[in-house]
Parts: structure tokens; C-alpha cells; sequence
């Protein structure tokens, strides 16, 4: 007997014995042609080496403290790419330089959480409630910016995690979906079998009361709208090449579903492997791989949208930073301030933002890392208030009270 509890194939959501909810799923119908403003939050996890992902190159420190992962001066071999006559991006890093000279790339350097935890758990978790030094926080900062900006027009692919499970950043009151794939969102039942999503329906079909049967129908009209546009299915556009990678396919899939009009307006992606203690490397090596998959993956998302980036802003972060000095082992430790990029049509960018504070030894935070000159959350609220159009910006960062915009926006 086919069991009332469903699930999206990967597990991706679960609607659960008779509790769909009429509000998430009732707007399906009236997405198709919603073109929308889409903020994308990208999550590099386990502590990107933010100094030699956008290289201070006119830092005499820098190289003193990295003698040898340290990224070489612009116009040397495997140097970096110079963006202003200081600061550089990783050799890697190659197919974002368009984007910056067009002034559709902004980044923010000297960034991150006022919390000096060097938890990975932790910090992520701060930079996902948008609370750092508060663990009881129950709802994410991306959630809490769709609950300010609730309206009638909301579909039920408002907010959609190309992930395994829900971020927290997503989570909270406002539905929002993880999807680990767009094609393999499908209902099935506990048979396993292709009848699973017939038979549910049958049932409900045949069920006494009319309240329920109704939501289940959106439900089902919501996923039949999904497969009817097939997104995950349609090539890339404008020539756009992604990586054969999990991040590739997460930001093609993103792209995929803006390209469809479904109503997306917050999306969120992850790639992982930055915590490189041993051996990271600096033109060649652990990071440059790892750089290489973020940055091909987020220029084909450019391209690939073409002059739909005019409604899109991209923010990525990471949970801090890492020493200033590498290690005995060839890599570097948990720090604390990083770089976050900001990637869009709306974008002021060909610029690097924020207060840099140098990395002399008496510079440094705690005597080892690049100092927090801009708290994480400042860039949140400008990219929220900014381009969502958010104006309670101190409901969505509670006991915040956010600096002056920088400007990117």
C-alpha cells in the first residue's frame, strides 16, 4: 500500500501526509512570464584563501609572509591578473577579467564576520543566519529577505537551492525548495515505480473532502508546470561552456530556471574544498583547481544569461579567511577577514571595495590575519536593499545597524 508520505526524487523535498500548503504551491499557474529580480548567493565552503583568490600584488607583506604560495606579480610567468595596480586575481581566475573590465564584477576585500570563531561550523552557520555570535538564530538572512518582500505574485520556485538539502540560509517561514537536479524533480511514492505519481494522484482524486484535494491538485499543477518548460534540459545559450562539475551543473541549472520566467527570485549554490591546511598550492595546485571550476562556472553563468544579468546580482562568501602566513605544510590556517565578489548587470563594478588595512605584522588581526575592515553583513544588506528592493533591511540582519552603502549598487 503506496504510503501518503512523498518525496522528490534525491530527496530534494518532502511533502508530507496531507500537509501541502496552498500558499507555496497556488501561484504555479501565473509564473510563466515573470520576469524578476533574482539575487544568487554562492557559497564557497571550508574557508577560500581569499588573498590569493583576489592577490594583494603591491603588498610587499604578502609575498615576506608566502614565499612559496604566493601568486607572482601581473607580468611574470603564471602572474596574477592585475585589476587596478594592487590588487590582482588568481591566474586561474582568467575568465572573470572580462566581467571586471566591463564593470559587471565588483569585489569586496577585507570582509567578514565581527566574530572571531575559527569554527567552520559556526562561522557558517553566522554567515547563514546573518547573526554571528548568536547560535539560537532559527531562520536564514535569505529567507528572512523574502519574508520582507512577501507578495500575491510569489510561485513556488520563489526560492530554489541547487543543493543536496536546504542551506539555512533558506531556512525559515518563506517556502523555498532544495533541488539536488531540475530533472529528477518528480514525485514518487514508496513503491519506487514510475505509477508512484499516478496513483497519489488517483487517491486524492477519490478523497472525501474538498479542502485537500484542491492543494493537492496545485501541488501536482506546480511540478507538471516544472517538467512542461523542462529547464534542466535546455542547452546553454550565447555559447557558454560550463564545467563538467557539481558547481558547473548547480549554476547552469540556476540559470536554466531564470531563463524559464517561473518566478525565481533568490537562488543558491555551493562548492566546497577550500580548506587547504596542507599543500594548497599557488598558480598550480589544490586552489588553482578548485579557482578554476568557480571562476569557468560563473563566467558561463554570465554568458550563458546574456542580457538577462541585467536582473540578476550574484554575491558570493565565504565563512573567513585564512593566515596571512603559510604554514610548515605548504598551506595556510583558519583566519579571519576574506574577499566576497559581486557579479551583475546592475552591478558598479571594475572596482575593489572596502578599507584595505594592510598585512604589516602590526596590521594584522591578532597578530596573523587580514583585519575585518566591512562585516559580511553590509554586503548583504546592499545587494538585498539594492536590488531586491528590501527596505526593512534591520528585520532581515537583527541587531544590525548596517554601515554606508559601498557603493557597488
Amino acid at each position: 500500500m503506496m504510503t501518503r508520505r512523498v518525496f522528490l526524487k534525491n530527496g530534494s523535498l518532502a511533502l508530507v501526509s496531507l500537509g501541502f500548503t496552498p500558499r507555496f504551491v497556488a501561484a504555479a499557474a501565473g509564473a510563466a512570464n515573470a520576469r524578476r529580480k533574482v539575487l544568487v548567493a554562492v557559497f564557497q565552503r571550508g574557508a577560500v584563501d581569499g588573498l590569493n583568490m583576489v592577490v594583494p600584488h603591491g603588498e610587499a607583506a604578502y609575498y615576506e609572509s608566502r614565499p612559496a604560495i604566493a601568486i607572482a606579480k601581473p607580468g611574470t610567468p603564471d602572474g596574477a591578473i592585475d585589476l587596478d595596480g594592487f590588487f590582482g586575481l588568481h591566474p586561474r581566475m582568467a575568465p572573470l577579467a572580462p566581467l571586471f573590465q566591463r564593470g559587471e564584477l565588483a569585489i569586496v576585500h577585507a570582509c567578514g564576520s565581527p566574530d572571531d570563531t575559527r569554527s567552520h561550523f559556526d562561522a557558517q552557520d553566522y554567515m547563514e543566519t546573518g547573526t554571528p555570535g548568536v547560535k539560537n538564530t532559527r531562520d536564514g538572512w535569505l529567507n528572512r529577505c523574502l519574508h520582507a518582500q512577501e507578495h500575491e505574485r510569489a510561485t513556488p520556485f520563489r526560492a530554489v537551492a541547487l543543493a543536496p538539502r536546504l542551506p539555512r540560509s533558506l531556512e525559515g517561514a518563506e517556502p523555498a525548495l532544495a533541488i539536488g537536479r531540475l530533472d529528477a524533480f518528480a514525485v514518487r511514492g514508496g513503491t519506487g515505480n514510475g505509477s508512484a505519481a499516478g496513483a497519489f494522484e488517483a487517491e486524492y482524486a477519490q478523497a472525501a473532502d474538498t479542502l485537500l484535494t484542491p492543494t493537492a491538485r496545485e501541488a501536482f499543477d506546480a511540478m507538471a508546470l516544472l517538467r512542461s518548460v523542462r529547464p534542466g534540459q535546455q542547452p546553454p545559450e550565447h555559447g557558454a561552456e560550463y564545467p563538467r562539475s557539481g558547481f558547473g551543473d548547480a549554476v547552469r541549472q540556476i540559470a536554466a530556471l531564470i531563463k524559464a520566467d517561473l518566478g525565481l527570485e533568490v537562488a543558491f549554490a555551493e562548492l566546497g574544498q577550500w580548506d587547504h591546511h596542507v599543500n594548497e598550492g599557488g598558480a598550480n595546485g589544490q586552489i588553482a583547481s578548485r579557482l578554476d571550476d568557480f571562476a569557468r562556472g560563473l563566467a558561463a553563468f554570465a554568458q550563458d544569461l546574456g542580457d538577462r544579468m541585467a536582473d540578476v546580482v550574484l554575491v558570493t562568501m565565504s565563512e573567513f579567511g585564512r593566515t596571512v602566513r603559510q604554514n610548515g605544510d605548504g598551506g595556510t590556517d583558519h583566519g579571519h577577514g576574506n574577499a566576497m565578489l559581486v557579479l551583475g548587470g546592475p552591478v558598479k563594478g571594475g572596482k575593489v571595495y572596502g578599507h584595505w588595512p594592510g598585512l604589516a605584522r602590526e596590521q594584522l588581526w591578532q597578530g596573523r590575519d587580514l583585519a575585518v575592515t566591512t562585516d559580511f553583513r553590509d554586503v548583504f544588506a546592499e545587494a538585498a536593499r539594492g536590488h531586491l528592493g528590501v527596505t526593512n533591511v534591520a528585520a532581515v540582519f537583527p541587531g544590525h545597524t548596517p554601515g554606508a552603502p559601498l557603493g557597488f549598487l
